[in-house]
């Protein structure tokens, strides 16, 4: 066959959902070109006879096409940030194990955390922290004080100015909710994270649309996990990076896919990017990941970049995977039920207290203070408490098989009950704002 036309074939046999040819690794992932692109020349120039497709989908889309290929004409490789994503493929059964390909020098945990799955089913490639990516020039301009804690992004003055995305769009999103929710307990997280949401310009369809949103001014700040921010600043792009205290710091994994073609293949590209030469692709500045390796075992390390093991240290989340694991789905779904979809709603009540608030000013009459504290409340609360979030009756639903004429229609109620009542929440929040003011 024609050198030219193997990888045209490849690529229209692997969107028929046709086996991939032998000499193919396909493997997919969530991660943004710039990285995919360094890995795919490299390890093609190491490995001549092997040819490496990427297939870009965000990592709950990934789970999805895994789930919904047939053994045989799987992937071979599942390569993203969000460990819980990986348990959730490893407890349907569609990783399996890759050997005995681990690089030695790896270690065992970055702070309590496992970089490797202690059950060997994926490997961390990379590490990855959660926080706070901003545009030095447009808060200069708004006279915005630099971010440095989530809380900071709750303030009146962010209205407007900050980007944010949904845990359903994004792996590392997902990541970044269950690291606010972890890290500051579930009433007080989802107070944070439907604040933010209230204050952001926008919910994006995609990660990227946040760090790309503060590169070009778009948004003043956002959530993102750390390679958007740092690569983006040691290209010259005008943003800072910073973790705040309720960070993580977790690995972004890499795993053989169960029922895939080109298993031995597969296990070569992994053992490639946990390689020294893989390990110091990440330090290039457009990609600015932090390595598993120990920064000893790696050659020219940017000055000042972060070290993951003091970021870990000073993080006040021991992150459990398996509790996030465990609330996967229901966590998205309450996000795009109550905040995602209702985004506008939203908006227009914290519009309405913060208007208030500054009507009223310090000193408002207490009918004044007990209108805003309610609204505050109806606006601003969780629809559940974490109990509810265990329920057996509710988890069953969420793990059900949607394909389930029954799981589906019981599924479809309870989004339907929580969008019904976020809108009426927002609504009626906006009116006792708007009274309080009044006063």
């Amino acid at each position: 066959m024609d050198k030219k036309l193997k990888p045209l074939l490849a690529a229209i046999l692997l969107a028929a959902g046709a086996p991939a040819l032998a000499g193919t690794v396909t493997v997919i992932t969530s991660f943004p070109k710039e990285l995919t692109q360094a890995y795919k020349s490299a390890f093609e120039k190491a490995n001549p006879d092997i040819k490496l497709e990427i297939l870009n989908k965000n990592t709950v889309s990934g789970i999805a096409y895994v789930k919904e290929t047939d053994a045989g004409k799987r992937p071979e490789v599942f390569w993203a940030s969000a460990p819980d994503a990986f348990e959730v493929l490893a407890q349907a059964n569609l990783l399996e194990k890759a050997g005995d390909i681990v690089n030695p020098d790896v270690p065992d945990k970055i702070g309590s955390f496992p970089i490797n799955d202690p059950s060997g089913m994926f490997m961390g490639q990379a590490l990855a922290g959660y926080g706070i990516m901003y545009n030095t020039r447009l808060i200069k301009a708004k006279k915005l004080d630099a971010p440095t804690t989530w809380t900071d992004l709750l303030k009146p003055e962010w209205f407007g100015n900050v980007g944010t995305t949904s845990p359903s769009r994004s792996g590392t999103m997902h990541l970044t909710v269950e690291t606010i929710l972890q890290g500051e307990g579930w009433d007080k997280g989802w107070n944070t994270l439907i604040r933010m949401s209230g204050n952001s310009a926008a919910i994006t369809d995609r990660s990227f649309g946040v760090p790309d949103g503060v590169n070009n001014g778009q948004f003043g700040a956002g959530p993102v996990i750390d390679f958007f921010g740092l690569s983006s600043k040691y290209s010259k792009f005008p943003v800072e990076f910073v973790y705040p205290e309720e960070t993580a710091i977790v690995p972004a994994n890499i795993a053989l896919i169960a029922g895939a073609k080109n298993t031995a293949e597969g296990k070569k590209f992994i053992a490639y990017t946990l390689s020294k030469e893989g390990q110091e692709l990440l330090l290039k500045p457009e990609i600015s990941r932090l390595p598993v390796l120990p920064y000893k075992n790696l050659s020219n390390i940017p000055e000042g970049y972060p070290d993951p093991g003091e970021i870990a240290k000073r993080s006040k989340v021991q992150f459990d995977v398996d509790l996030s694991q465990s609330r996967y789905y229901i966590v998205q779904s309450l996000f795009d039920q109550t905040i995602t979809f209702r985004h506008a709603d939203l908006q227009q009540a914290t519009k309405a207290i913060y208007d208030a608030e500054a009507k009223l000013g310090a000193n408002p009459s207490d009918k004044a203070s007990s209108l805003l504290a309610e609204a505050k409340k109806l606006a601003w609360s969780p629809l559940l408490d974490v109990k509810q979030t265990q329920s057996p009756e509710l988890l069953a639903v969420f793990k059900g098989n949607k394909k389930d004429a029954d799981i589906s229609q019981k599924l479809s109620k309870i989004q339907g009950d929580w969008n019904s009542k976020a809108k009426a929440n927002y609504e009626k929040a906006q009116a006792l704002a708007k009274e309080a003011a009044a006063q």
